[in-house]
């Protein structure tokens, strides 16, 4: 057949109509034959990796469960031997002033909870990133935007870090703990709770502080071992250093051995001797070793044994109500006179400087 004939044929043709709709073409037997074919032979070409896929995944996450439990018992068994060896030293006399069943308690919570979440972060996220690498998925973006998001929040939230990581080692490290008494510069008070953000403190008055463990920048703690209990006698220079050292023996031999001050006092009270002599005074220092934060107590209950010793003992402490006046130091007449002034005597240059000025004219005028 030539082109023509068969353009004119194309043209002799009908053409659909819009309204027409198309026609669907139903699949035949052969066709559903072919595509399950098909998808039968992929999956039993694909059906091994499948299988290995999920048998390593299966064993990744088996093996991560598994270790995680036995990290977590490991740790529980350490923070409970920590209550143990506590409980163990509490039944002696020394470990029973020194160690509190509350700060043990609450530094092992603290670590065993930080320990826990460490764990658990680490074998957990690893185990995610073995099973996203299972399945072909490229962890090299998801890495570079933890980095970057870590950063960020680092960032952001330094603060906050840091508290966390202060609190974590003082935890550690035991600087202090629930019942000490401590100086943290910003604020100085007793431990009621320390926390791995925030350590409360009660202060003197009993006011409570919130202090952030990442401006702690020093500690001083006031309850560990033993404190020292110093107190300053400040005397004449004219007293006889013999009667004066005397007396407080005397004073320091009845305290160590009266209830309560004898398990206060850990060691005996020692007169170091002068610390300072000028001209109107001398300074005599004593010191003893007491029991943690009882070093207070002692040092008020030292002066008023020292007091009530030097009044019977006729000993004048400088700044005090003396107890008797000496025949060389009689009283003195002219105390209490005032000192002579200018305006007493109406002829003074003082005096005509404060005459008003009109009554000076007018004195004048009269002349």
């Amino acid at each position: 057949m030539s082109l023509p004939a068969v353009l004119l044929a194309a043209g002799s043709s009908p053409s659909p109509t819009p309204s027409e709709s198309p026609t669907t073409t139903v699949p035949t037997l052969q066709d559903a034959q072919e595509s399950a074919a098909h998808t039968a032979s992929w999956v039993e070409q694909n059906w091994s990796t499948w299988l290995a896929i999920g048998l390593k995944v299966l064993l990744v996450v088996v093996i991560a469960v598994v270790l995680r439990k036995a990290v977590l018992r490991a740790i529980t068994k350490f923070i409970d031997r920590m209550n143990r060896t506590a409980e163990s030293a509490e039944g002696t006399t020394l470990g029973g002033l020194l160690v509190n069943a509350e700060r043990r308690r609450q530094r092992s919570q603290a670590i065993g909870s930080v320990l826990r979440s460490v764990a658990s972060f680490l074998i957990l996220g690893t185990a995610a990133l073995m099973v996203l690498s299972s399945f072909q998925i490229d962890l090299a973006p998801l890495l570079a935007s933890a980095g970057v998001a870590g950063v960020a929040i680092g960032f952001g939230a330094r603060n906050l870090v840091t508290d966390f990581l202060s609190g974590v080692f003082m935890i550690l490290e035991d600087q202090y703990g629930v019942g000490d008494s401590i100086d943290a510069g910003v604020a100085s008070g007793e431990v009621v709770e320390v926390g791995l953000r925030v350590t409360k403190l009660r202060g003197a008055d009993g006011e409570i502080w919130y202090v952030r463990n990442g401006e702690i920048k020093r500690i001083g703690n006031l309850s560990q071992g033993w404190a020292t209990a110093g107190v300053d006698v400040t005397l004449r220079p004219s007293e006889d250093l013999d009667r004066v050292r005397a007396t407080l023996d005397e004073v320091a031999e009845k305290m160590s051995k009266e209830e309560p001050w004898n398990e206060l006092l850990w060691g005996p009270i020692q007169i170091l001797g002068l610390d300072s002599v000028l001209i109107d005074s001398m300074v005599v220092r004593l010191s003893a070793k007491t029991m943690p934060g009882k070093a207070l107590t002692v040092e008020r209950e030292l002066r008023w044994r020292i007091k009530r010793a030097f009044d019977a003992a006729d000993i004048r402490i400088v700044g005090g109500v003396p107890t008797g006046l000496s025949e060389e130091e009689p009283p003195d007449p002219t105390a209490a006179v005032a000192a002579p002034s200018a305006f007493s005597d109406s002829d003074s240059p003082q005096v005509a400087a404060t005459t008003p000025i009109a009554a000076q004219r007018s004195s004048a005028a009269g002349k």
